[in-house]
C-alpha cells in the first residue's frame, strides 16, 4: 500500500511536471522559427537542435508505419477483455487489470486527441504542405505509454522465463528505437519529444499505481 502511494505521489509530480513544461514551451523564449513563420518555445534550444539533426523524412515514415503496433497491441488486449468478458458473462468478472488497463487506454487516447486540438506548435515542416500540431509527439506519446504497460502485462502474464525475457528484450528495444528515430527525424522540436515523454512516464506511473 505504501508502495503504490508512492508511485501514485510520484505520478501526479509527473502530470504537474508536465502541465508546467507545457507552460514553459508555450511562453519562454518564443520565436517564429518554424515554417511560414509558425513560432515555438525555447526557440534557440529547439533551432539548435533541429539544425544538428536535419530532417530525414525517411525515418519519419518508418516510425509512421511501426506506430502501428501500439494500436494492434491496444487491440489485443481489447480483444482479450471481450474474450473474457463474453466467456464470463460479466464485466466484473473481466481480470481487474485488464478493466483497468482499458481505462487506461481511454484516457491516452483522450491525450492523443486533446493535442491534435489544442495546438501549443506546429511541427518544424510542413507534412503534404500543411502544417500540423507538433507538442506533445503523438507517436512519442502512444509508444511509451502502450508499450510499458504491455511490459508490465505480459511479465506477469507469461509464465515460460526464456520466452519472457526474450519478448520484453524485444518490447523494450523497439520503445527505444521508436523515440530515438522520431527525435532524429526532424519532424518535431525537442521540446515535444521531452513534452511526450514527460506525458507518457506520469500516465504510466498513474496505471501502475492502480494495476
Amino acid at each position: 500500500m505504501k508502495l503504490r502511494k508512492h508511485k501514485l505521489f510520484l505520478s501526479l509530480g509527473l502530470l504537474a511536471a508536465f502541465v508546467l513544461w507545457t507552460v514553459l514551451v508555450r511562453f519562454v523564449d518564443v520565436a517564429p522559427i518554424g515554417p511560414e513563420g509558425s513560432t515555438v518555445g525555447f526557440a534557440a534550444l529547439n533551432g539548435w537542435f533541429h539544425n544538428l539533426t536535419g530532417v530525414h523524412m525517411a525515418l519519419y515514415s518508418v516510425t509512421d508505419w511501426l506506430s502501428l503496433i501500439p494500436l494492434f497491441i491496444i487491440l489485443g488486449f481489447a480483444l482479450l477483455g471481450l474474450f473474457q468478458w463474453i466467456r464470463r458473462k460479466s464485466l466484473w468478472k473481466v481480470d481487474p487489470d485488464i478493466r483497468i488497463l482499458g481505462i487506461y487506454y481511454i484516457v491516452v487516447m483522450a491525450a492523443y486527441i486533446l493535442f491534435e486540438y489544442l495546438v501549443i506548435n506546429y511541427r518544424p515542416v510542413l507534412i503534404d504542405d500543411i502544417p500540423e500540431a507538433s507538442y506533445p509527439s503523438s507517436t512519442t506519446l502512444l509508444v511509451l505509454t502502450v508499450m510499458p504497460a504491455a511490459f508490465l502485462q505480459l511479465k506477469s502474464r507469461i509464465q515460460n522465463k526464456g520466452l519472457r525475457i526474450c519478448i520484453l528484450v524485444l518490447l523494450a528495444g523497439f520503445t527505444a528505437f521508436m523515440v530515438i528515430a522520431r527525435l532524429l527525424s526532424g519532424v518535431h522540436w525537442l521540446t515535444d519529444i521531452i513534452g511526450g515523454a514527460i506525458l507518457s512516464a506520469g500516465l504510466v506511473g498513474l496505471y501502475d499505481s492502480f494495476a
